[in-house]
């Protein structure tokens, strides 16, 4: 076990500040699946996923692709873009394995092939509804809105304007269905898990469930910088390009995106403590209430259980 101090009252979520992160830890992350926990450290993974029985089934194994050990993984931007594809391919096993677990025995669990494809398209669409329909919208909207036509500025903010409504009202609208509230649970899990072992906590249901569940460091708030930060990257963009130009950039400089919002969320994980970085992130942070929730604490139970396997696969290395 791990332990430290004892959570913070001011370190609540609901007390408007961010638990301090101990020093030298080893840098964890997470993804809530289907009726559990995901959980990654540089070179190993575990899920957790609670069965239909009340079992708690886990699956660990060493990464053995984009390992933090390799050198070109610590370069700038770089490190972001690997990030990225790693969480994607990783995210993907991990619905696969809780799907096939939380299924109740006599039920058919899709293939690794269904579930690939199915992801597939479901990137596909993401990347056709927040970059490429704001991109069409504004384009129809240049003689309605003054500007538009005329400035390459306006054009891109009213551009990037359109991809945080589409963005925002996508959250909100799927955060009513009751399969992916329980994910958002987990999510909290997640979150409180990992808030308390970066504090050097014990990592025990009691201790763990009274950190908060929004943190600086969740691919929610990663999704809301990329809105943010594509709004300059495309503004940087000669105005006058052919439409079908712009169309691929939005494609094109997904990578370039990614791996600009990544340095942006790791500096301000790393400078948390500072009240300039905690202003800077509290967008993020505001927006996690919608894609994170409180967990009960069998849900707490799952997320320790992934957190505890992977630990002990890097005490192994």
């Amino acid at each position: 076990m791990f332990q430290g101090r004892s959570p913070d009252p001011g370190d609540s979520e609901l007390h408007g500040s961010v638990p301090k992160k101990k020093e030298g830890t080893l840098r964890v992350g997470g993804q809530a699946v289907i009726e559990g926990v995901m959980m990654r450290s540089p070179n190993s993974m575990a899920i957790a996923v609670r069965k239909p029985n009340g079992e708690i089934v886990v699956k660990r194994e060493g990464l053995k692709f984009f390992s933090e050990k390799m050198f070109f993984s610590k370069l700038p931007l770089v490190r972001g873009i690997l990030a990225l594809a790693s969480a994607l391919v990783l995210g993907i096993q991990a619905l696969n394995y809780s799907a096939n677990q939380a299924l109740a025995e006599e039920e058919k669990p899709p293939s690794s092939w269904t579930m690939g494809f199915t992801f597939t398209v479901a990137l596909c669409f993401g990347v056709f509804l927040f970059f490429l329909v704001p991109l069409f919208l504004t384009k129809w909207l240049r003689f309605a809105i003054p500007g538009v036509a005329e400035s390459g500025m306006v054009f891109n903010l009213v551009d990037g304007i359109i991809r945080l409504i589409i963005f925002l009202a996508y959250l909100w609208g799927i955060s009513f269905l009751k399969d992916i509230q329980r994910i958002f649970q987990y999510h909290g899990a997640e979150h409180k898990s990992i808030f308390a072992f970066e504090a050097g906590e014990e990592l025990l249901i009691d201790r763990v469930k009274g950190f908060g569940y929004l943190h600086p460091r969740c691919g929610t708030s990663f999704l809301l910088i990329v809105m943010v930060v594509s709004i300059f990257i495309f503004g940087l963009l000669p105005h006058h390009l052919p439409f079908g130009y712009k169309v691929a950039s939005r494609v094109v400089f997904i990578p370039l995106i990614a791996g600009l919002s990544y340095e942006i969320i790791r500096f301000a994980d790393q400078k948390r403590a500072h009240r300039g970085v905690q202003i800077l992130i509290r967008p993020g942070l505001w927006l996690q209430r919608l894609t994170a929730r409180e967990p009960s604490e069998d849900q707490i139970e799952v997320a320790l259980r992934a957190l505890q396997e992977v630990l002990e696969l890097e005490r192994r290395k």
